[in-house]
């Protein structure tokens, strides 16, 4: 309980920097008081974080669209498969990429696709366009896209698996001798057996909603320039740590986070009210 406080409570003290114009060399008791001045980005129509905004927004709604489906289907594809030992092998081979690092995704995905890479000598050799992928803004948030599903995908199929395996096996049975086929048995069994973990997964991730994955970005944002790739959490970086703005971006890290709080709760509510467990119930008396 003490490591629990000390780790995750304690540190929440610090947003008190969010009101204050903080100077690292005095310290935040001597720092002056600045009330809601930090937060006037929010509302000031600062080109900058506006354009952070749009970019982790729009990075957001592609996240939910392309990268959330693709562990449900990989999960369905995988429950699927009739050998094990086949099963087990693409399972080890799915799950590899979420143990590398973002600094080594990044670097082999910039080998693949950049200069001198196995694409441009394929392109080469059969008399295509030189492909310009990396460094190229246009393809910067599909590459995000495609870099996510490639690290992570794997790894986000253990959940539903495991959803998947405790579905009775008696209600596939009693579907087949009512003559229903593989589809009709995926569509009203299989499916209706994983959605309580499908909606508490999604849940979790509107609660993330404005965190796109600092690393990935930081990393590429170079290349790419901060038109396209800023986000919230580079925001943050760039002008606290870099830039010495440090209540601004406490400011803006912790609208972000009463925010998602925000949306988990109303996102709860709604799965409460279409019948779900969502991911907590309010004790009955």
């Amino acid at each position: 309980m003490m490591v629990f406080i000390g780790f995750f409570y304690l540190p929440l003290l610090g947003n008190v920097i969010a009101f204050k114009d903080y100077q690292p060399f005095i310290g935040i008791l001597e720092s002056e008081w600045v009330g809601l001045d930090n937060f006037r980005v929010l509302w000031s129509g600062d080109p900058e974080f506006l354009n952070a905004l749009k970019n982790t927004l729009i990075i957001t709604a592609l996240q939910l669209m392309f990268t959330f489906p693709v562990p449900i289907a990989l999960a369905l594809l995988m429950n699927s498969l009739l050998s094990q030992a086949f099963k087990r092998w693409v399972q080890s081979i799915l799950y590899l990429p979420y143990f590398l690092s973002w600094v080594v995704v990044v670097a082999i995905f910039q080998h693949i696709l950049g200069y001198n890479g196995p694409l441009e000598s394929f392109m080469a050799a059969i008399g295509g366009p030189e492909p310009q992928i990396i460094g190229n803004p246009d393809f910067f948030k599909p590459l995000l896209i495609l870099q996510d599903i490639w690290k992570n995908a794997g790894w986000g199929t253990i959940l539903f698996l495991a959803a998947l395996g405790g579905i009775d096996e008696g209600l596939y049975q009693a579907a087949a001798v009512d003559g229903a086929s593989r589809w009709r048995q995926l569509w009203h069994v299989t499916l209706p057996g994983i959605r309580s973990v499908v909606i508490l997964i999604l849940i979790l991730r509107i609660g993330d909603i404005l965190t796109v994955g600092f690393e990935q970005i930081i990393l590429q944002q170079q290349a790419v320039g901060r038109d396209v790739s800023e986000v919230l959490d580079t925001y943050v970086y760039n002008n606290g740590i870099l830039g010495g703005d440090w209540g601004t971006s406490a400011a803006v890290g912790l609208v972000k986070g009463v925010i998602g709080v925000g949306l988990v709760l109303l996102a709860n509510k709604l799965a409460h009210m279409f019948g779900e467990a969502g991911i907590y119930r309010k004790a009955q008396r």
